[in-house]
């Protein structure tokens, strides 16, 4: 089975990310399509990319680096769960985007966004600008979530509507065609 990595992006004290994440993550689960994993990208803690070299040369120096490579390495397929801030993709994000350049390719990613009256939609559009450059596939259907503290309850656990859950379930079964159709495109290169 292909293994999806729901990234958590945003890595502030305080954020409501998580929740979102855990949710989506046991959404897809039962969905059945994947392998699941959440990875946490405040519990990678990757610093301002600091590598000397460019990360399509492979050439890595430090530990974090390595370890986040082995990381997206393992995944045919990412979904973003993520904020926006000022407009735009969460610094977090485009860092451990910009971290790697070999290991993303060829693999789709869908988007779970979240934030006030545009729900994400602005991060998310910025970062399809990121992630077509590295060689990935952004799907068109998503889960966007405006005003998302409403359906945060008094737990902290993210309470989805039946749009969220159809517009999940949507997002998942398109991700799986096109990580099934990009199967070949991550295959070694004969020669």
């Amino acid at each position: 089975m292909s293994k999806l990595h729901i990234i958590v992006v945003s890595t502030r004290q305080g954020r409501q990310g998580l929740a979102v994440g855990e949710w989506f993550a046991g959404f897809a689960a039962r969905h059945g399509g994947f392998d699941i994993e959440i990875v946490d990208l405040a519990a990678m803690d990757l610093p301002l990319l600091d590598e000397p070299a460019h990360p399509r040369l492979q050439q890595y120096e430090f530990a974090h680096t390595r370890a986040w490579s082995a990381k997206v390495s393992e995944a045919d397929a990412f979904v973003f769960v993520t904020p926006e801030y000022n407009y735009g993709s969460p610094p977090s994000l485009v860092n451990a985007l910009d971290y790697l350049v070999q290991e993303w390719a060829y693999k789709p990613c869908g988007f779970v966004s979240y934030g006030g009256i545009s729900g994400g939609t602005r991060s998310v559009q910025m970062t399809k600008q990121i992630v077509t450059t590295l060689k990935m596939m952004p799907m068109q259907e998503a889960v966007t979530i405006p005003f998302f503290t409403q359906f945060v309850n008094d737990a902290g656990a993210f309470v989805p509507t039946e749009l969220h859950e159809r517009a999940g379930a949507d997002m998942l079964d398109e991700l799986r065609r096109w990580t099934e159709a990009m199967q070949s495109l991550r295959a070694p290169a004969a020669g």
